[in-house]
Protein backbone atom coordinates (compact mmCIF):
# COMPACT_ATOMS: atom_id res chain seq x y z
CA UNK A 1 0.00 0.00 0.00
CA UNK A 2 1.24 3.50 -0.81
CA UNK A 3 2.16 5.42 2.32
CA UNK A 4 0.47 8.60 3.49
CA UNK A 5 1.08 10.75 6.55
CA UNK A 6 0.42 14.25 7.80
CA UNK A 7 0.05 16.77 10.61
CA UNK A 8 -2.15 19.75 11.47
CA UNK A 9 -0.75 23.28 11.20
CA UNK A 10 -1.77 23.72 14.85
CA UNK A 11 -3.05 21.07 17.26
CA UNK A 12 -6.43 22.68 17.94
CA UNK A 13 -9.20 24.46 16.07
CA UNK A 14 -12.47 26.04 17.14
CA UNK A 15 -15.63 24.39 15.84
CA UNK A 16 -16.73 26.29 12.73
CA UNK A 17 -13.22 27.49 11.86
CA UNK A 18 -10.81 26.32 9.14
CA UNK A 19 -7.81 24.15 9.99
CA UNK A 20 -4.88 23.49 7.66
CA UNK A 21 -3.88 19.84 7.38
CA UNK A 22 -0.51 19.06 5.82
CA UNK A 23 -0.35 15.71 4.00
CA UNK A 24 2.19 13.99 1.77
CA UNK A 25 1.63 10.88 -0.37
CA UNK A 26 2.57 9.47 -3.75
CA UNK A 27 -1.00 8.29 -4.24
CA UNK A 28 -3.08 10.24 -6.80
CA UNK A 29 -5.82 10.69 -4.19
CA UNK A 30 -6.18 10.10 -0.45
CA UNK A 31 -8.96 10.00 2.12
CA UNK A 32 -9.32 11.50 5.58
CA UNK A 33 -11.84 10.07 8.03
CA UNK A 34 -12.44 11.92 11.29
CA UNK A 35 -13.34 10.14 14.52
CA UNK A 36 -14.23 11.76 17.82
CA UNK A 37 -12.73 10.00 20.83
CA UNK A 38 -15.17 9.22 23.64
CA UNK A 39 -16.60 6.17 25.35
CA UNK A 40 -16.06 4.66 21.88
CA UNK A 41 -14.66 6.35 18.75
CA UNK A 42 -17.42 7.88 16.60
CA UNK A 43 -17.07 8.63 12.89
CA UNK A 44 -17.87 12.29 12.24
CA UNK A 45 -16.68 13.15 8.73
CA UNK A 46 -14.90 12.23 5.51
CA UNK A 47 -13.03 14.18 2.88
CA UNK A 48 -11.02 13.19 -0.22
CA UNK A 49 -8.21 15.23 -1.77
CA UNK A 50 -5.63 14.88 -4.57
CA UNK A 51 -2.29 13.56 -3.33
CA UNK A 52 0.98 15.49 -3.53
CA UNK A 53 4.50 14.32 -2.84
CA UNK A 54 6.83 15.85 -0.24
CA UNK A 55 10.01 14.72 1.47
CA UNK A 56 10.36 14.30 5.26
CA UNK A 57 12.00 17.19 7.10
CA UNK A 58 14.13 17.69 10.20
CA UNK A 59 12.80 17.47 13.75
CA UNK A 60 13.53 21.16 14.39
CA UNK A 61 12.18 22.71 11.18
CA UNK A 62 8.68 23.18 9.76
CA UNK A 63 8.24 20.34 7.26
CA UNK A 64 6.13 22.56 4.96
CA UNK A 65 4.18 19.69 3.46
CA UNK A 66 1.30 20.40 1.03
CA UNK A 67 -1.59 22.13 2.80
CA UNK A 68 -5.30 21.33 2.59
CA UNK A 69 -7.96 23.48 4.23
CA UNK A 70 -10.81 21.85 6.12
CA UNK A 71 -13.67 23.74 7.73
CA UNK A 72 -14.69 22.05 10.96
CA UNK A 73 -18.49 21.84 11.12
CA UNK A 74 -20.10 24.14 13.67
CA UNK A 75 -21.95 21.21 15.21
CA UNK A 76 -18.84 19.18 15.99
CA UNK A 77 -18.78 18.73 19.73
CA UNK A 78 -15.62 19.82 21.50
CA UNK A 79 -13.32 16.84 21.84
CA UNK A 80 -10.25 14.97 20.66
CA UNK A 81 -10.52 13.95 17.02
CA UNK A 82 -8.31 11.41 15.25
CA UNK A 83 -7.89 11.99 11.52
CA UNK A 84 -7.25 8.64 9.83
CA UNK A 85 -5.41 8.93 6.50
CA UNK A 86 -5.71 6.27 3.81
CA UNK A 87 -5.12 5.81 0.10
CA UNK A 88 -7.91 3.27 -0.39
CA UNK A 89 -11.54 3.27 0.71
CA UNK A 90 -12.37 0.53 3.19
CA UNK A 91 -15.37 -0.43 5.28
CA UNK A 92 -13.24 -1.84 8.09
CA UNK A 93 -13.04 0.21 11.28
CA UNK A 94 -9.43 1.43 11.55
CA UNK A 95 -7.32 1.43 14.70
CA UNK A 96 -7.23 4.92 16.14
CA UNK A 97 -3.62 4.67 17.32
CA UNK A 98 -0.77 4.28 14.83
CA UNK A 99 2.76 5.53 14.30
CA UNK A 100 1.80 6.82 10.86
CA UNK A 101 -1.26 7.92 8.85
CA UNK A 102 -2.89 9.55 11.88
CA UNK A 103 -3.32 13.14 13.06
CA UNK A 104 -4.52 14.35 16.46
CA UNK A 105 -6.77 17.41 16.40
CA UNK A 106 -8.49 19.00 19.41
CA UNK A 107 -11.73 20.81 18.61
CA UNK A 108 -12.51 23.58 21.09
CA UNK A 109 -16.08 24.85 21.58
CA UNK A 110 -17.54 27.31 19.10
CA UNK A 111 -19.09 29.41 21.85
CA UNK A 112 -18.43 30.31 25.48
CA UNK A 113 -18.46 27.32 27.80
CA UNK A 114 -21.82 25.67 28.35
CA UNK A 115 -20.34 23.12 30.75
CA UNK A 116 -18.18 23.27 33.84
CA UNK A 117 -15.18 21.07 32.96
CA UNK A 118 -12.23 21.78 30.65
CA UNK A 119 -9.80 18.96 29.80
CA UNK A 120 -6.22 19.79 28.77
CA UNK A 121 -4.37 17.71 26.17
CA UNK A 122 -0.55 17.96 26.68
CA UNK A 123 0.61 18.39 23.09
CA UNK A 124 3.87 20.04 24.24
CA UNK A 125 4.80 16.84 26.07
CA UNK A 126 3.77 14.61 23.17
CA UNK A 127 6.01 16.60 20.81
CA UNK A 128 8.87 16.58 23.32
CA UNK A 129 8.98 12.78 22.93
CA UNK A 130 8.13 12.74 19.20
CA UNK A 131 11.19 11.64 17.20
CA UNK A 132 9.87 12.31 13.67
CA UNK A 133 12.68 13.85 11.65
CA UNK A 134 15.39 12.24 13.75
CA UNK A 135 15.24 14.11 17.05
CA UNK A 136 13.26 15.13 20.13
CA UNK A 137 13.72 17.31 23.20
CA UNK A 138 15.81 14.43 24.56
CA UNK A 139 18.47 14.90 21.89
CA UNK A 140 18.15 18.62 21.07
CA UNK A 141 16.93 21.89 22.53
CA UNK A 142 14.36 22.67 19.84
CA UNK A 143 11.56 20.81 18.05
CA UNK A 144 8.80 21.80 15.66
CA UNK A 145 5.12 20.97 16.11
CA UNK A 146 4.74 20.99 12.33
CA UNK A 147 5.70 17.39 11.64
CA UNK A 148 3.91 14.04 11.95
CA UNK A 149 3.38 12.82 15.51
CA UNK A 150 2.57 14.61 18.71
CA UNK A 151 0.12 12.17 20.27
CA UNK A 152 -0.49 9.90 17.29
CA UNK A 153 1.03 9.40 13.85
CA UNK A 154 4.74 9.54 14.63
CA UNK A 155 7.61 7.61 16.23
CA UNK A 156 8.07 7.98 20.00
CA UNK A 157 11.06 7.97 22.33
CA UNK A 158 10.78 5.76 25.39
CA UNK A 159 10.73 2.27 26.83
CA UNK A 160 7.69 -0.01 26.48
CA UNK A 161 5.20 -0.26 29.32
CA UNK A 162 4.87 -3.86 30.57
CA UNK A 163 1.50 -2.97 32.13
CA UNK A 164 0.02 -1.73 28.84
CA UNK A 165 1.88 -2.89 25.74
CA UNK A 166 -0.79 -1.79 23.28
CA UNK A 167 0.67 1.71 22.82
CA UNK A 168 3.88 3.62 23.56
CA UNK A 169 3.87 5.55 26.83
CA UNK A 170 4.18 9.08 25.46
CA UNK A 171 1.06 9.00 23.29
CA UNK A 172 -2.57 10.02 23.48
CA UNK A 173 -3.67 6.36 23.34
CA UNK A 174 -1.60 5.51 26.41
CA UNK A 175 -2.43 8.34 28.81
CA UNK A 176 -5.40 10.49 27.85
CA UNK A 177 -7.52 8.08 25.83
CA UNK A 178 -8.42 5.72 28.71
CA UNK A 179 -9.22 8.66 31.00
CA UNK A 180 -11.48 10.30 28.42
CA UNK A 181 -13.17 6.98 27.59
CA UNK A 182 -13.96 6.45 31.27
CA UNK A 183 -15.05 10.04 31.79
CA UNK A 184 -17.43 10.18 28.85
CA UNK A 185 -18.64 6.63 29.46
CA UNK A 186 -19.50 7.68 33.01
CA UNK A 187 -21.52 10.62 31.73
CA UNK A 188 -19.08 13.38 32.72
CA UNK A 189 -19.25 16.05 30.04
CA UNK A 190 -16.22 18.21 29.23
CA UNK A 191 -14.83 20.64 26.71
CA UNK A 192 -11.29 20.10 25.44
CA UNK A 193 -8.24 22.24 24.76
CA UNK A 194 -4.48 21.94 24.28
CA UNK A 195 -1.67 23.48 26.28
CA UNK A 196 -1.09 25.80 23.30
CA UNK A 197 -4.61 27.19 23.78
CA UNK A 198 -3.86 27.88 27.44
CA UNK A 199 -0.45 29.33 26.51
CA UNK A 200 -2.26 31.81 24.26
CA UNK A 201 -4.75 32.76 26.99
CA UNK A 202 -7.79 31.04 25.53
CA UNK A 203 -10.76 29.39 27.29
CA UNK A 204 -9.81 29.59 30.98
CA UNK A 205 -11.78 32.81 31.44
CA UNK A 206 -14.89 31.36 29.78
CA UNK A 207 -16.64 30.21 32.93
CA UNK A 208 -15.22 26.75 33.62
CA UNK A 209 -15.18 25.52 37.21
CA UNK A 210 -12.61 22.73 36.78
CA UNK A 211 -9.48 22.14 34.69
CA UNK A 212 -8.46 18.47 34.33
CA UNK A 213 -5.11 17.03 33.29
CA UNK A 214 -4.23 13.34 33.30
CA UNK A 215 -1.29 11.06 32.63
CA UNK A 216 1.95 12.79 31.72
CA UNK A 217 1.74 16.59 31.40
CA UNK A 218 5.47 17.27 31.76
CA UNK A 219 6.26 20.33 29.59
CA UNK A 220 4.72 23.73 30.41
CA UNK A 221 5.42 27.20 29.07
CA UNK A 222 5.63 30.16 31.43
CA UNK A 223 2.48 31.60 29.87
CA UNK A 224 0.56 28.35 30.31
CA UNK A 225 1.56 28.21 33.95
CA UNK A 226 0.78 31.89 34.51
CA UNK A 227 -2.69 31.52 33.00
CA UNK A 228 -3.49 28.32 34.94
CA UNK A 229 -2.32 29.97 38.17
CA UNK A 230 -4.55 32.98 37.48
CA UNK A 231 -7.47 30.60 36.87
CA UNK A 232 -6.85 28.95 40.25
CA UNK A 233 -6.42 32.26 42.06
CA UNK A 234 -9.73 33.46 40.62
CA UNK A 235 -11.47 30.44 42.17
CA UNK A 236 -11.04 27.87 39.42
CA UNK A 237 -10.34 24.29 40.51
CA UNK A 238 -7.67 21.93 39.15
CA UNK A 239 -7.65 18.13 39.16
CA UNK A 240 -4.31 16.63 38.16
CA UNK A 241 -4.73 12.88 37.59
CA UNK A 242 -1.09 12.47 36.58
CA UNK A 243 2.50 13.09 37.60
CA UNK A 244 5.85 14.52 36.50
CA UNK A 245 3.66 17.54 35.87
CA UNK A 246 5.14 20.94 34.98
CA UNK A 247 8.69 19.52 35.29
CA UNK A 248 10.30 21.24 32.28
CA UNK A 249 9.76 24.78 31.06
CA UNK A 250 9.38 25.25 27.31
CA UNK A 251 9.54 28.46 25.33
CA UNK A 252 7.01 28.60 22.49
CA UNK A 253 7.85 30.38 19.24
CA UNK A 254 5.77 33.41 18.32
CA UNK A 255 3.89 31.46 15.63
CA UNK A 256 3.09 28.62 18.05
CA UNK A 257 4.94 26.11 15.88
CA UNK A 258 8.18 25.49 17.80
CA UNK A 259 9.32 24.54 21.31
CA UNK A 260 12.65 25.31 22.97
CA UNK A 261 13.87 23.73 26.21
CA UNK A 262 17.38 24.16 27.63
CA UNK A 263 17.89 21.20 29.94
CA UNK A 264 21.60 20.95 30.59
CA UNK A 265 23.73 23.04 32.92
CA UNK A 266 26.27 25.26 31.14
CA UNK A 267 29.22 23.26 29.79
CA UNK A 268 27.74 19.96 31.00
CA UNK A 269 29.79 16.99 29.73
CA UNK A 270 28.30 14.52 27.27
CA UNK A 271 26.10 11.93 28.93
CA UNK A 272 24.93 14.24 31.73
CA UNK A 273 21.50 13.33 33.09
CA UNK A 274 19.63 16.65 33.39
CA UNK A 275 17.04 15.26 35.82
CA UNK A 276 19.83 14.42 38.25
CA UNK A 277 21.60 17.76 37.79
CA UNK A 278 21.37 21.18 39.37
CA UNK A 279 21.69 24.40 37.40
CA UNK A 280 19.44 23.31 34.50
CA UNK A 281 18.02 26.50 32.94
CA UNK A 282 14.54 25.12 32.27
CA UNK A 283 13.98 23.05 35.42
CA UNK A 284 10.83 24.62 36.84
CA UNK A 285 11.68 23.60 40.39
CA UNK A 286 15.05 25.37 40.44
CA UNK A 287 13.51 28.79 39.80
CA UNK A 288 9.79 28.55 40.57
CA UNK A 289 8.86 25.21 42.16
CA UNK A 290 5.80 23.63 40.61
CA UNK A 291 4.70 22.77 44.17
CA UNK A 292 3.37 26.32 44.54
CA UNK A 293 0.82 25.62 41.79
CA UNK A 294 0.18 21.88 42.19
CA UNK A 295 1.32 21.01 45.72
CA UNK A 296 3.83 18.36 44.61
CA UNK A 297 6.95 17.86 42.49
CA UNK A 298 8.63 14.97 40.68
CA UNK A 299 11.82 15.73 42.60
CA UNK A 300 10.17 14.39 45.77
CA UNK A 301 8.83 11.37 43.91
CA UNK A 302 10.57 9.30 41.26
CA UNK A 303 10.24 6.92 38.35
CA UNK A 304 10.57 3.27 37.41
CA UNK A 305 10.80 3.07 33.64
CA UNK A 306 11.98 -0.38 32.56
CA UNK A 307 10.12 -3.63 33.22
CA UNK A 308 7.84 -4.64 36.06
CA UNK A 309 8.16 -2.63 39.27
CA UNK A 310 7.43 -3.39 42.91
CA UNK A 311 3.61 -3.10 43.16
CA UNK A 312 2.93 -0.01 45.24
CA UNK A 313 -0.26 1.74 46.35
CA UNK A 314 -1.13 4.71 48.53
CA UNK A 315 -1.42 4.17 52.27
CA UNK A 316 -4.50 6.21 53.18
CA UNK A 317 -3.95 8.77 55.95
CA UNK A 318 -7.50 10.17 56.29
CA UNK A 319 -10.24 7.88 54.99
CA UNK A 320 -12.96 10.21 56.35
CA UNK A 321 -12.14 12.86 53.73
CA UNK A 322 -14.80 13.44 51.05
CA UNK A 323 -12.32 12.28 48.39
CA UNK A 324 -12.75 8.70 49.66
CA UNK A 325 -16.55 8.69 50.02
CA UNK A 326 -18.06 5.40 48.89
CA UNK A 327 -14.70 3.66 48.41
CA UNK A 328 -14.79 1.47 51.52
CA UNK A 329 -11.21 2.48 52.27
CA UNK A 330 -10.04 2.78 55.88
CA UNK A 331 -7.28 4.92 57.31
CA UNK A 332 -4.13 2.81 57.04
CA UNK A 333 -5.58 0.83 54.15
CA UNK A 334 -3.87 0.72 50.78
CA UNK A 335 -5.22 1.97 47.46
CA UNK A 336 -4.17 0.43 44.15
CA UNK A 337 -1.27 -1.84 45.12
CA UNK A 338 -2.68 -4.86 43.22
CA UNK A 339 -2.56 -2.81 40.01
CA UNK A 340 0.83 -1.16 40.65
CA UNK A 341 -0.86 2.25 40.82
CA UNK A 342 2.36 4.07 41.77
CA UNK A 343 4.55 4.68 38.69
CA UNK A 344 5.69 4.90 35.91
CA UNK A 345 6.52 8.29 37.43
CA UNK A 346 5.10 9.91 40.53
CA UNK A 347 5.19 13.22 42.37
CA UNK A 348 5.56 14.01 46.05
CA UNK A 349 5.74 16.68 48.73
CA UNK A 350 8.30 16.99 51.50
CA UNK A 351 6.51 16.02 54.69
CA UNK A 352 6.95 15.42 58.40
CA UNK A 353 5.01 13.46 61.01
CA UNK A 354 3.41 15.62 63.70
CA UNK A 355 2.90 14.72 67.38
CA UNK A 356 -0.41 13.05 66.52
CA UNK A 357 1.16 10.81 63.89
CA UNK A 358 -0.32 12.78 60.99
CA UNK A 359 1.53 13.56 57.78
CA UNK A 360 2.01 17.30 57.31
CA UNK A 361 3.82 19.22 54.54
CA UNK A 362 7.23 20.50 55.63
CA UNK A 363 6.89 23.43 53.24
CA UNK A 364 10.57 23.84 52.37
CA UNK A 365 10.02 22.63 48.80
CA UNK A 366 7.26 25.15 48.04
CA UNK A 367 4.32 22.93 48.93
CA UNK A 368 1.64 25.09 50.61
CA UNK A 369 1.31 24.54 54.34
CA UNK A 370 -2.41 23.83 53.93
CA UNK A 371 -1.77 20.91 51.56
CA UNK A 372 -3.74 17.95 52.94
CA UNK A 373 -1.79 14.71 52.56
CA UNK A 374 -4.38 11.97 52.00
CA UNK A 375 -2.10 9.13 50.94
CA UNK A 376 1.61 8.33 50.81
CA UNK A 377 3.70 5.68 49.06
CA UNK A 378 7.42 5.64 49.99
CA UNK A 379 9.52 4.59 47.00
CA UNK A 380 12.05 1.73 46.88
CA UNK A 381 15.73 2.73 46.51
CA UNK A 382 16.05 1.13 43.06
CA UNK A 383 13.77 3.73 41.47
CA UNK A 384 15.13 6.64 39.40
CA UNK A 385 15.29 9.87 41.38
CA UNK A 386 15.71 13.46 40.23
CA UNK A 387 17.87 16.10 41.89
CA UNK A 388 16.39 17.98 44.84
CA UNK A 389 17.45 20.21 47.70
CA UNK A 390 18.52 18.45 50.94
CA UNK A 391 15.58 17.46 53.12
CA UNK A 392 14.87 14.72 55.65
CA UNK A 393 11.58 13.62 54.08
CA UNK A 394 11.70 10.33 52.14
CA UNK A 395 10.85 10.30 48.48
CA UNK A 396 7.23 9.24 48.29
CA UNK A 397 4.24 9.63 46.01
CA UNK A 398 1.90 12.01 47.82
CA UNK A 399 -1.85 12.06 47.13
CA UNK A 400 -3.59 15.20 48.36
CA UNK A 401 -5.13 18.60 47.78
CA UNK A 402 -5.10 22.21 48.96
CA UNK A 403 -7.10 25.38 48.43
CA UNK A 404 -5.83 28.78 47.26
CA UNK A 405 -9.10 30.45 46.18
CA UNK A 406 -9.54 27.42 43.92
CA UNK A 407 -8.86 23.85 45.05
CA UNK A 408 -6.06 21.76 43.52
CA UNK A 409 -6.18 17.95 43.72
CA UNK A 410 -3.24 15.76 42.73
CA UNK A 411 -3.31 12.00 42.17
CA UNK A 412 0.52 12.13 41.99
CA UNK A 413 1.01 9.16 39.63
CA UNK A 414 1.05 8.88 35.85
CA UNK A 415 -0.74 5.50 35.95
CA UNK A 416 -3.99 6.67 37.53
CA UNK A 417 -5.95 6.41 34.26
CA UNK A 418 -4.75 2.86 33.64
CA UNK A 419 -6.65 1.59 36.70
CA UNK A 420 -9.91 3.44 36.08
CA UNK A 421 -11.51 0.53 34.24
CA UNK A 422 -10.34 -2.17 36.68
CA UNK A 423 -10.16 -0.63 40.16
CA UNK A 424 -13.54 0.58 41.51
CA UNK A 425 -11.86 2.54 44.32
CA UNK A 426 -9.74 4.54 41.87
CA UNK A 427 -12.85 5.15 39.76
CA UNK A 428 -14.87 6.27 42.81
CA UNK A 429 -12.19 8.74 43.92
CA UNK A 430 -12.01 10.15 40.39
CA UNK A 431 -15.77 10.59 40.27
CA UNK A 432 -15.78 12.22 43.72
CA UNK A 433 -13.08 14.71 42.77
CA UNK A 434 -14.63 15.72 39.45
CA UNK A 435 -18.20 16.04 40.74
CA UNK A 436 -17.12 17.92 43.87
CA UNK A 437 -14.79 20.36 42.13
CA UNK A 438 -17.02 20.91 39.08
Amino acid sequence: MISVNGYPARPSVRAGDVVRLHVATEAPRFHVDFYRWGATPRHTGHVEWPGRVAAPGRFDEDWQWPAYEFRVPHDWKSGVYIAVLSTELTSDAPAMDSRDARMLLVVTPAARAAGRVLYKIPTFTYHAYNTAGGGSLYSASRVTLRRPGGGVGGPVKGLPDPYDTASPRQTFAHWDAPFISWMEGTGIDADYCTDLDLHEGRLLSDGYQLLISAGHDEYWSAQTRRNVTAFRDAGGNIANFGANTCWWRVNVSSDGAGLDCIKFPPEAPAGTDPDSSHGCPDHWWETEPENTLLGVSYRNGGGHWDGLRTPLGFTITDAEHWVFAGTGLKTGGILGSDGALIGYECDGAAYEIDEFGRHRPAGQDGTPKNFEILGVAPLPPEWNFAAREPMPSPRAATLGLFTAAGTVFTAATTDWARLLATDPQVAAITRNVITHLA
